[in-house]
C-alpha cells in the first residue's frame, strides 16, 4: 500500500513557516511518523540556509507572503485523493486537501528554482551597481591624489627657490653691487647680490627706461681673471621701470670684478654690445 507525502512546494512553505497555523500543525504531524518527508525537508533547509548566507535574509511582509503563496497556488498540481482506507496513516488534511500519493507524482522542482529565479539577477545587479560606484570612486581618488601630487610638487620648488634667495641675501660672502646709470632724471639703479662660490645671484634695477621692440636688456658678469664676460640673464623692465633678475644659471666659484648692463636683441647674447649702459664695480 503506497504511502501519501506532502508535497515538495508545501514543504518549502512549511519550512519558511509560511503556512497557516492549521496547515503548520498538520504538516508537522506528518513529518514527524514520515522519514522520507523529513528527509525532502532537511534538503529544502538546507538549500534555505545556502540562500541565507548569500544574501540579507529578512522577514518577509505580510503582502510579500500573500504574493508567495498565490504564486504557489498557480503550480500545476494533480487532484488531491482523501482514501485514508489506503494507508496506514491517519487521514489527516494539509490546508483541507488530502495528502498525495507517492505514485505517478510529477518531477520536483529545485526550492532555488521555484521561489527565487530572480536571485540571480538581483545579486548581479547589485555586484555591477556596487562595482560602479567602487570604480567612480577608485577614479575620483586618483584624480584628487594626481592633483596633490602636482600641488606637493610646485610648492616644494617654490620653498627651494625661496630658500636659495633667502641664503644668497643672507650670506656673509655674498657681494653687493650697485649699479648707476650717468646722473639723470630719475637715476636708473641697479643692485646685484652675488655669492661666487654657489653662483647665486640676486638682481633688482629701478626707473629703467623702456625698450624698443625685440629688444631686451642684459646683465653680465666681469671675471676678476680677465676672461670674457659671462652672460648672466636678459630681462624687461615693467611699465613702471622696475626689473629683476632672480637666481640665472650661472658657474661656481667665478670671482667678479664688476657687472655691467647691455642692450641686445631678443633672446640675448654671447658677447656685449657696446655701449655697456649700465656698469658696477
Amino acid at each position: 500500500m503506497s504511502i501519501r507525502h506532502i508535497e515538495h512546494d508545501d514543504l518549502a512553505l512549511f519550512a519558511m513557516q509560511l503556512l497557516s497555523p492549521e496547515e503548520m500543525q498538520a504538516a508537522a504531524a506528518h513529518i514527524e511518523d514520515c522519514p522520507e518527508c523529513r528527509q525532502n525537508l532537511a534538503e529544502i533547509q538546507g538549500n534555505l540556509a545556502l540562500y541565507a548566507s548569500t544574501v540579507d535574509m529578512e522577514a518577509p511582509r505580510a503582502e510579500a507572503r500573500e504574493r508567495l503563496l498565490a504564486q504557489v497556488a498557480k503550480e500545476k498540481k494533480p487532484a488531491f485523493v482523501a482514501a485514508a482506507a489506503e494507508t496506514e496513516l491517519p487521514n489527516r488534511s494539509f490546508g483541507g486537501r488530502a495528502l498525495l500519493e507517492e505514485e505517478e507524482t510529477a518531477p520536483r522542482r529545485g526550492i532555488g528554482g521555484m521561489i527565487f529565479p530572480w536571485l540571480g539577477w538581483v545579486l548581479a545587479a547589485c555586484f555591477l551597481v556596487a562595482a560602479g560606484k567602487l570604480y567612480f570612486q577608485r577614479e575620483t581618488m586618483i584624480g584628487t591624489l594626481d592633483e596633490q601630487r602636482s600641488q606637493i610638487a610646485q610648492l616644494t620648488n617654490d620653498a627651494t627657490k625661496a630658500r636659495e634667495i633667502m641664503d644668497t641675501m643672507t650670506d656673509p660672502t655674498a657681494m653687493h653691487v650697485t649699479l648707476t646709470k650717468t646722473p639723470s632724471e630719475p637715476v636708473t639703479q641697479g643692485r646685484v647680490t652675488y655669492v661666487a662660490n654657489k653662483g647665486m645671484l640676486i638682481f633688482e634695477a629701478n626707473n629703467m627706461e623702456p625698450l624698443e621692440p625685440n629688444k631686451v636688456y642684459e646683465l653680465w658678469l666681469i671675471p676678476a681673471s680677465g676672461s670674457d664676460p659671462i652672460p648672466a640673464g636678459t630681462f624687461h623692465p615693467d611699465e613702471h621701470g622696475n626689473a629683476s633678475l632672480l637666481m640665472p644659471t650661472l658657474p661656481k666659484e667665478i670671482q667678479a670684478k664688476a657687472f655691467g648692463v647691455t642692450i641686445e636683441n631678443e633672446g640675448g647674447s654671447q658677447k656685449p654690445t657696446l655701449p655697456i649702459i649700465m656698469a658696477g664695480v
